[in-house]
């Protein structure tokens, strides 16, 4: 079982095969996903959600991110593992060099990630050229939840799309080897997954992009909280084997997301 690397997931998006990924918060988790064939496990800081029952990720520590990534790294074997760097953990480049390194070399994650444009390209390429990957994160971002007025669908005017494509630019050139992007129309998305040369990784943000992402206990129908975006895998299967199996092969053969999943 060949481990996927950013280089397995750049010849997937120069080969148009859609990248699979999933959340990942523990071992036995983690095990499965790997073996089924999900690409990416990403160990978000969602987990303040669907693992303590917080309304938001703003109360997840550093501390958690460690523990909850080393679980997965410790028991995956093929999929590349991102780990969210959590809310006020990258608030200057020099602590975000910090704290990016205590997450890589504690948790052993393969890839860190982190939500902003312009204002955090200085801290991603301080961590990029420590040798430590990074993933992008624009859209709607939760850890700015507050500042965003709720969940809610972005670059929907003209200027804000066109302020994400300058931001995705940005964040390519400052070393970012990965981007994921969350609830944007399916156009913006579309056109951002163009312009970039790195895999781009969407949630609510159309069947236009390089792969994939869904929280996991979204996908499997069991969070309270029910996006358009989402879909319950889980629903006329007999177990979370079947669920996970569904979701890659209808992430792979582009049948998900469909319109109905999706913003225009």
């Amino acid at each position: 079982m060949q481990k996927v690397t950013i280089k397995t997931l750049k010849k997937m998006k120069s080969a148009k095969e859609k990248i699979a990924c999933l959340t990942s918060y523990d071992g036995s988790f983690a095990k499965i996903q790997d073996e089924i064939g999900v690409d990416v496990l990403l160990v978000g800081d969602s987990l303040g959600m669907v693992l303590h029952g917080d309304e938001t990720t703003l109360n997840v520590t550093m501390n958690d991110m460690i523990y909850h990534t080393r679980l997965v790294s410790d028991n995956c074997h093929r999929a590349l593992v991102i780990s969210d760097m959590p809310y006020k953990s990258y608030t200057s480049p020099i602590q975000a060099l910090e704290n990016a390194r205590r997450l890589a070399h504690e948790s052993n994650t393969d890839m860190v990630k982190m939500e902003g444009g312009e204002e955090i390209s200085e801290a991603v390429s301080s961590i990029t050229q420590d040798g430590i990957p990074v993933c992008g994160h624009l859209g709607l971002m939760p850890q700015s939840i507050h500042k965003l007025g709720g969940y809610r669908v972005q670059a929907n005017t003209e200027a804000e799309a066109n302020k994400l494509k300058e931001d995705a630019l940005l964040l390519q050139a400052s070393g970012a080897q990965c981007l994921v992007l969350e609830c944007i129309p399916v156009k913006v998305a579309e056109d951002v997954s163009s312009l970039l040369d790195i895999p781009v990784i969407g949630i609510g943000a159309g069947v236009g992009c390089d792969g994939q992402v869904l929280v996991m206990y979204d996908m499997l129908g069991i969070s309270e909280q029910k996006f358009k975006f989402s879909k319950n895998f889980l629903s006329g299967r007999d177990s979370i084997t079947d669920a996970i199996k569904a979701y890659v092969a209808a992430v792979k053969n582009n049948s998900f997301p469909s319109i109905s999943h999706s913003y225009e």
